[in-house]
């Protein structure tokens, strides 16, 4: 018997085998889809996790003196050093699937769809933390279909490159938590007042349920609404199993404490020195403008907070509220050249331009300590005599004259020593070394001293008339209180970006330049300027300021019509001060001319209390003698002052004062008489 087919089972048929085809057409071209994504995927490689992050600058004992951000606060901060609670509670509430899917929960997709089509508008969301994490990063907020299939591309990437504790670590370092704090780094610091490591489950369920509408569930903007957010956060936490029911209890009832407050912010400490660090960051370490500001950046500075805040005070309470004068000040550690202090003006608002290393001053007599080291190297000692009097100097061949002047028109006119020249600030004498040592010694000098301006081969070159930097005379100076080493000026000590790593690692490197013996003998002659010993036709020029000091320093005072300096150093500690007009206009009045020492005495004072007092040591090959002032020789029991003075062995004096005592009138007499028998026997023979 014949079947026959009915033409219902027939049609069937062919609508199943179309049904089986289109679906097995699609299946093929959605993973043929899937297979061009993932290819394309990984041909991108893994996306760039930049995100604007705060660089934060430090001192040297770890304090954090400056802050540079977008507005967003943000300090990344490794998942090992963020509460456990957080990142339960964060698991919890935003994907529980965290750690089962590839970065989208299809289950969870499904559910929200069917939730939303039931309400007939959005009532669920889908989104895991990893497709959260990709949105954050993607940072254009318009809601287009190429920015949401970029965001699922960059998902797709997250899970194809990095660890689930990488883009965990990400996404608690990058969300939202409301009032500019983004991370929770910057949220536990802002609401609670502590590290991220340090949060309790009462807190870190409070923080945790913010980034679900940072402007809703703030405890700041309402803090019933944040209770209501926490509450429900402890409850998922609880059926996850990530808590028990007297844990989620305990922390519910459990009274917080809301601080609102930014832990970090743009420091009014040292702006000067802050910015000098942000140039160099920028032009020895090559960091662009976007790494430095918004790179997450740790920058360990030499900044002494305790220096620094003492130099400040020391300036305002010194100089007159309603004077115009400007201040250029550096403080420096001899030894290894870390700046500890710096201001480069009075208002750093009314001006940000940088007295302390960018303008070019005249240094006046400080400029002398460098010159009559020169004058060491060639064989002066502290004692060579020259007369001081009133000079008109030629140069240029005959074709040109300089006379310098004293302060006051005061000369000893007689021969003085080195020492006592440099103690009196004598400007004769030192004329005279600089034109006895020819003008390129000193050029030559400066610059191995550390100087960077140039200086003109002048006979006033040794009266400090070519301009220098505050920083670079500083640096000068602790060359010689070193002991001779090279120094360079160093702000920065390391740098480590937002995850650690070490960009730049300070690496000191000890060079010689100076001979530690001649180093030793000017810096010896350097405190003349504080001994009332070495008074002479003028006072020593540090006799208004000797009263206030309570240990050894030796230093160099300097001015001229436009400026006024003083540069000084102990073991431990240089400090250099200029005092001026930044249009260059004359220092007319007294007390203005007095600002820089009174500057610096304070500020040397303040800044080393309770610090050792220690003095300056002597390398082998110095010998010290006693030495009468006035002759120059070593002096005798009739000499009514002696005064320890040092010189490289085998170049001290050998002969005894002769102008004091019994014997000294003795020597005097048949010394006169010889003149006086050599008067005579010129005139005879003249006639």
């Amino acid at each position: 018997m014949e079947t026959i087919t009915n033409p219902r089972i027939q049609k069937s048929k062919k609508y199943f085998r179309f049904l089986l085809f289109a679906i097995l057409f699609i299946a093929a071209g959605l993973s043929l889809f899937a297979l061009a994504v993932y290819m394309y995927a990984k041909i991108l490689g893994p996306p760039p996790l930049a995100v604007p992050q705060s660089t934060l600058y430090y001192s040297n004992d770890g304090a954090i003196i400056g802050e540079s951000n977008s507005g967003q606060k943000r300090y990344w901060v490794p998942l090992n050093s963020v509460s456990q609670d957080v990142v339960d509670a964060t698991i919890s509430i935003e994907d529980r699937n965290f750690y089962h899917h590839h970065g989208f929960d299809i289950k969870r997709i499904g559910g929200a769809l069917l939730a939303d089509a039931i309400a007939m508008h959005k009532v669920q969301g889908a989104s895991t933390i990893t497709q959260q994490y990709a949105k954050n990063l993607f940072l254009t907020m318009d809601k287009t279909w190429t920015r949401k299939i970029s965001e699922a591309l960059y998902t797709i990437r997250l899970e194809m490159n990095y660890s689930k504790k990488q883009i965990l670590e990400g996404y608690i370092n990058t969300i939202n938590y409301g009032h500019g704090a983004y991370g929770i780094q910057a949220a536990s610091q802002y609401y609670f007042g502590k590290n991220a490591n340090k949060l309790d489950l009462a807190e870190a369920s409070m923080l945790v349920g913010i980034p679900k509408g940072p402007s809703i569930y703030s405890p700041i903007n309402s803090f019933e609404k944040a209770k209501k957010r926490q509450l429900l956060v402890l409850k998922s936490m609880r059926e996850n199993g990530y808590i028990t029911d007297g844990e989620a209890k305990s922390a519910a009832l459990e009274k917080l404490t809301i601080i609102g407050k930014h832990a970090y912010h743009r420091s009014d400490l040292a702006p000067y020195f802050q910015d000098i660090v942000k140039h160099q960051l920028k032009t020895a370490l090559g960091l662009s403008d976007r790494t430095i500001n918004l790179g997450g950046l740790r920058v360990y500075t030499t900044l002494d907070t305790k220096q620094q805040k003492i130099a400040d005070e020391v300036i305002k309470e010194s100089i007159s509220e309603d004077s115009d004068i400007q201040v250029g000040f550096t403080a420096m550690n001899p030894k290894t050249g870390f700046v500890t202090a710096l201001v480069g003006g009075r208002n750093y608002s009314d001006s940000p331009y940088d007295r302390a290393v960018q303008a070019t001053r005249q240094p006046g007599s400080t400029i002398k300590p460098l010159l009559y080291y020169a004058a060491l190297e060639k064989g002066f000692t502290p004692t060579t005599m020259m007369r001081s009097e009133p000079t008109t100097f030629k140069f240029d061949n005959g074709r040109a004259e300089y006379t310098p002047h004293n302060f006051n028109n005061e000369y000893a006119d007689g021969e003085i020593t080195m020492a006592q020249a440099l103690a009196l600030s004598d400007n004769v004498y030192a004329v005279k070394t600089h034109l006895f040592l020819g003008e390129n010694t000193l050029v030559k000098t400066a610059k191995d001293f550390g100087i960077t301006t140039k200086m003109a081969k002048v006979p006033s070159l040794a009266l400090g008339t070519s301009g220098v930097h505050v920083i670079d005379m500083v640096r000068a100076y602790s060359m010689l209180a070193n002991g001779g080493n090279k120094v360079e000026p160093v702000f920065i000590t390391r740098v480590e970006d937002y995850q650690g790593k070490v960009l730049y690692d300070y690496m000191p490197q000890k060079e010689q330049v100076l001979q530690p013996d001649l180093a030793y003998v000017m810096t010896q002659m350097m405190t003349g300027m504080f001994d009332k010993k070495l008074n002479g036709y003028a006072p020593v020029t540090g006799s208004t300021i000797i009263n206030q000091l309570t240990r050894q320093y030796a230093g160099k005072s300097g001015s001229t019509n436009t400026d006024s300096w003083m540069i000084g150093f102990s073991p431990q500690l240089t400090a250099g001060v200029w005092t001026g007009y930044d249009k260059g206009n004359e220092i007319t009045l007294s007390a203005d001319k007095r600002y820089a020492k009174t500057i610096w005495a304070r500020f040397m004072e303040r800044a080393l209390k309770g610090e050792p007092i220690k003095t300056f040591k002597a390398p082998k090959g110095v010998v010290s003698v006693p030495i009468d002032p006035q002759s120059g020789k070593i002096a005798t029991k009739d000499c009514p002052v002696s005064r320890e003075m040092y010189f490289v062995k085998g170049s001290e004096p050998s002969d005894y004062c002769d102008l004091h005592g019994k014997e000294g009138k003795t020597i005097r007499k048949h010394k006169d008489k010889q003149k006086q028998d050599g008067w005579l026997h010129k005139l005879f023979k003249w006639l």
